[in-house]
């Protein structure tokens, strides 16, 4: 595939993203809803997506471009013992369960992303969190797959290409940061 047709297809999906605008402005009001309930935000993911939490958990804790205070943000996919442990021990498709059941507590928002939305580990964990009472958000593709029908609110990136879904998935990261700087900032 050349430069131009992978440029193209970026910008195709978008140029649908103000499809999910109003998600996306739910998913904020929950989040700094949150953060002031004293709530911690949780993210899980696989691969680029594994990538990706740990990318935006960073932003939240540390800052991303106003000085604020730090806010409480976790990868579920950083701690190579506790996921070779679990997965050896019992099974990778409830890696990130065992850490909610750790982790969460009902006042948590946990966002699973998973490009296809058929993650065994990220449902079961959504559920888990469920149960638990938190607000569980998934962010997939445009068919939303499993998680569809299984978390409480989803965005839904509108492509069914991987690398496109990703891209507007660290979009909607960044913009989540802004929007918290402007929420949260101390300035």
């Amino acid at each position: 595939m050349s430069f131009e047709s992978a440029l193209q297809r970026h910008m195709q999906t978008f140029n649908r993203m103000p499809e999910i605008k109003a998600d996306m402005q739910t998913l904020a009001d929950q989040v700094a809803a949150t953060f002031t309930a004293g709530g911690k935000l949780l993210f899980m993911g696989n691969g680029g997506s594994a990538a990706d939490s740990q990318h935006l958990a960073a932003e939240f804790v540390v800052r991303y471009k106003a000085e604020r205070r730090a806010l409480p943000a976790i990868a579920l996919t950083v701690d190579s013992s506790i996921l070779t442990a679990h997965s050896n021990d019992y099974s990778f498709d409830s890696v990130f369960t065992r850490q909610i059941e750790a982790l969460c507590q009902p006042k948590d928002l946990v966002i699973g992303l998973s490009t296809s939305g058929n993650s065994a580990n990220v449902i079961n964990a959504i559920e888990a969190a469920q149960k638990i009472g938190a607000t569980c958000w998934a962010w997939t593709g445009e068919s939303g797959g499993q998680l569809n029908a299984i978390a409480d609110h989803l965005i839904k990136a509108p492509s069914s290409e991987t690398a496109r879904i990703q891209e507007a998935h660290i979009f909607v990261g960044h913009w989540l940061c802004e929007e918290m700087d402007r929420l949260l900032s101390t300035d």
